[in-house]
């Protein structure tokens, strides 16, 4: 079965409008251009932004209606398990759609949690297969079965994907495995970090073999080019942005990050980490169901994801275009992720003027940036964002508990009431 090349084309689309600043002739434009060609297949297997930060911060309640990137689809359905009322979930890559209605499709349909787990915690065993052709292949709408039906371009059909380990796979799963790949050809192994014992063992290990790395010539040469870091899902303009951190030197920044996700939390804590360094949720005693996972893959709240999976909905769509399709006071809860770091001072103006039309009264908007900083102030208007407040200590706190660690900033803006405008 072949894509559906309509949603190729949206994609496509979608993507220039979002990423291309500059004209194609010029550098700054053929890098846009060579990222938004990456960018059209799989990048996240897992979204890389902590679920559990962003349920503290939105408060969500029962009557909750959220707006949410969609990504990997991870943090949709962790979001459920804080019972909102819907979920509005939109992407630019038929890819991560295609992802997000596969899981909710999972939830509702395989016949145990153990399947589910299998599936989406463990990815790597043929019985998918034959639960995915069993439970959920007839039960997906035709465009999410084009895209799992269809063949990559190693010629495989993307569910086989789920058979031969998610996780390796995808832009992101690339990335881990070419600096897996270049760390060992420098003599350190970053799988030896899942062995540690104690935060003390993490950061013994992290300060006498993974830091020294950065200081190494090879390292430093790929970490100054753009295009290194297109397997994170970072774009030219974000680039920058990421570098300013360190002023100018990547190499420092990305030390920096890393040292928060090897040493920040306990790894019984961080699925974050096992990812980057172990390649897979956790094995082993400690591991499994029982261990660090996404709210969403655990056992204990299997049934709340299952019973709520009909709350959300799935649009192919930008932020900005689905607002303009809701009315007014239609939102009291945003998740932006990291995706203004890559917008304009327009689309920053015209984003923010949807959001601020279509929330609530108290509504809260969380978003990421690459640097420590929010991007908003300077660039959209005040007439907007003078009707929003910037909890600084507050973002603060969330950027220290985030354990993807990846990200300088957690934001939080809530909505001002008719008493405080």
């Amino acid at each position: 079965m072949a894509s559906s090349p309509n949603a190729l084309r949206e994609t496509s689309r979608r993507l220039k409008s979002a990423v291309h600043q500059n004209k194609a002739v010029s550098r700054a434009g053929l890098t846009e251009r060579f990222f938004t060609f990456l960018f059209k297949g799989l990048v996240y297997p897992q979204i890389w932004e902590d679920p559990k930060v962003d349920m503290e911060a939105l408060k969500l309640t029962p009557s909750s209606r959220v707006l949410t990137i969609a990504s990997g689809g991870c943090n949709v359905l962790s979001y459920l398990t804080a019972d909102p009322r819907e979920i509005v979930a939109v992407d630019l890559n038929r890819a991560h759609l295609a992802l997000t209605r596969l899981k909710l499709s999972a939830a509702k349909n395989l016949p145990t949690y153990d399947a589910f787990y299998r599936f989406f915690g463990e990815a790597d065993a043929r019985a998918n297969i034959v639960a995915y052709k069993r439970f959920l292949r007839n039960e997906l709408d035709r465009e999410t079965r084009h895209y799992w039906e269809g063949r990559g371009l190693t010629g495989r059909r993307r569910i086989s994907l789920f058979s031969r380990d998610l996780y390796h796979h995808g832009l992101l799963g690339y990335f881990i495995g070419l600096a897996h790949f270049v760390a060992k050809r420098l003599g350190v192994d970053p799988r030896e970090l899942v062995n540690a014992k104690s935060l003390e063992e993490q950061r013994s290990f992290f300060d006498t073999a993974l830091a020294p790395l950065f200081d190494r010539q090879i390292v430093r040469w790929m970490t100054s080019k753009k295009s290194s870091l297109y397997g994170l899902g970072i774009p030219p303009a974000q680039y920058e942005a990421l570098a300013a951190d360190g002023g100018g030197d990547m190499a420092t920044v990305l030390k920096g990050r890393l040292e928060k996700l090897a040493c920040g939390f306990p790894l019984t804590e961080n699925y974050f980490a096992w990812q980057a360094f172990g390649r897979s949720y956790a094995s082993g005693p400690t591991g499994g169901p029982s261990g660090p996972l996404p709210p969403y893959l655990k056992a204990g709240h299997f049934h709340e994801v299952r019973t709520r999976a009909n709350r959300v909905r799935v649009n192919h769509c930008s932020v900005t275009e689905q607002l303009q399709q809701e009315g007014e006071a239609a939102f009291d809860a945003y998740v932006l992720l990291d995706a203004q770091d890559w917008m304009t001072d327009a689309q920053l103006n015209e984003l923010w003027s949807e959001i601020t039309r279509t929330a609530e009264p108290g509504a809260r908007v969380v978003f990421r940036t690459a640097g420590t900083h929010s991007i908003l102030p300077g660039r959209v208007a005040d007439s907007i964002l003078g009707q929003w407040t910037y909890h600084e200590d507050e973002s603060r706190i969330y950027t220290t508990r985030d354990r993807s660690a990846i990200y300088g900033g957690v934001h939080l803006y809530t909505l001002n009431g008719p008493e405080t405008v």
